[in-house]
């Protein structure tokens, strides 16, 4: 019988030798890490090394391995590089059913507290965070609510304060609006220039942009509501539990959290710490423990 070809490939300690694109983004990971402090190595695997390639084609550059240089050296480089593999995919109302579930069952026990702190976390180009301040605004809560928006993208954090969208996205952006339950019409709430719309500044009044990463940063202290939406699923569950616990962290004794439709407490370390207010839209409160 002939010798399995591959046999002859593994290692001493019986594993096979990884591929050459595998062992560039492990070594392009962690020059980022040692150098800059961005850490994206436990960031789920398949999503970074697609948009390492994505952005080898968008810069010209051979392989993977060709980055490193750059990255380490040209800072221009290094943020084209960090913008590409951020996750900036968002929109005005995404996932609409969730903003309804917000109105309905988490903005009526909100309007107990004298005051509301709301943590949006990974909040990319802002459309999100001011999707929710509609929905305070038109719940009564904004007055008193103070949102601290973060992000460690600080490109998107910009496109966050400057409050301007394209035109293009208006329609799909009033439709998600009515679908969440909005009682106005969505026009009152922006100005349309051009090929643009700003946003009205009154619902930045109250909105804190800031530099975080969930990586490597600490908690936020006593907040009332914590929106941290389709980042979870980026991340291993290494890194899930980390994030988790420092959100739970974040939260004052009967605060919530919302995660994405994708993401869950379920299987992670403070699953015993939440329980499900909305569970179709992944809305949790939490219920510190006592101590014995």
């Amino acid at each position: 019988m002939s010798e399995d070809p591959c046999e002859s490939l593994k290692q001493a300690d019986g594993r096979y030798p990884m591929d050459v694109e595998s062992i560039e983004v492990d070594l392009l990971l962690e020059a980022l890490h040692q150098r800059h402090g961005y850490d994206f190595r436990h960031y789920a695997r398949a999503s970074v090394t697609r948009r390492l390639r994505q952005h080898l084609l968008k810069a010209n550059v051979p392989t993977i391995s060709h980055l490193i240089p750059h990255v380490l050296h040209d800072p221009a480089a290094l943020q084209t590089l960090v913008f590409d593999l951020s996750i900036t995919v968002t929109e005005m109302f995404r996932d609409p059913s969730f903003y309804l579930a917000l109105r309905e069952h988490v903005i009526p026990f909100l309007r107990t507290f004298p005051f509301i702190n709301v943590w949006h976390a990974g909040c990319a180009t802002g459309e999100e965070v001011y999707s929710l301040a509609i929905v305070l605004t038109e719940g009564g809560l904004y007055d008193r609510a103070q949102i601290y928006a973060t992000d460690f993208n600080d490109d998107a954090l910009q496109k966050a304060r400057e409050r301007i969208y394209p035109m293009e996205k208006i329609k799909e952006d009033t439709a998600n609006y009515q679908k969440a339950g909005g009682r106005r019409a969505f026009a009152e709430y922006y100005h349309a220039r051009y090929d643009a719309v700003i946003l009205d500044p009154a619902l930045q009044k109250n909105v804190t942009f800031a530099n975080h990463n969930l990586v490597t940063d600490g908690a936020f202290a006593e907040m009332h509501l914590v929106l941290c939406r389709n980042v979870l699923i980026y991340f291993d569950r290494t890194l899930q539990d980390r994030v988790l616990t420092l959100l739970r962290d974040s939260l004052c004794h009967q605060g919530f959290l919302c995660l994405g439709t994708k993401e869950s407490v379920q299987f992670s370390q403070v699953k015993d710490d939440f329980v499900e207010v909305v569970s179709r839209e992944r809305i949790y409160q939490y219920k510190r423990r006592q101590l014995p």
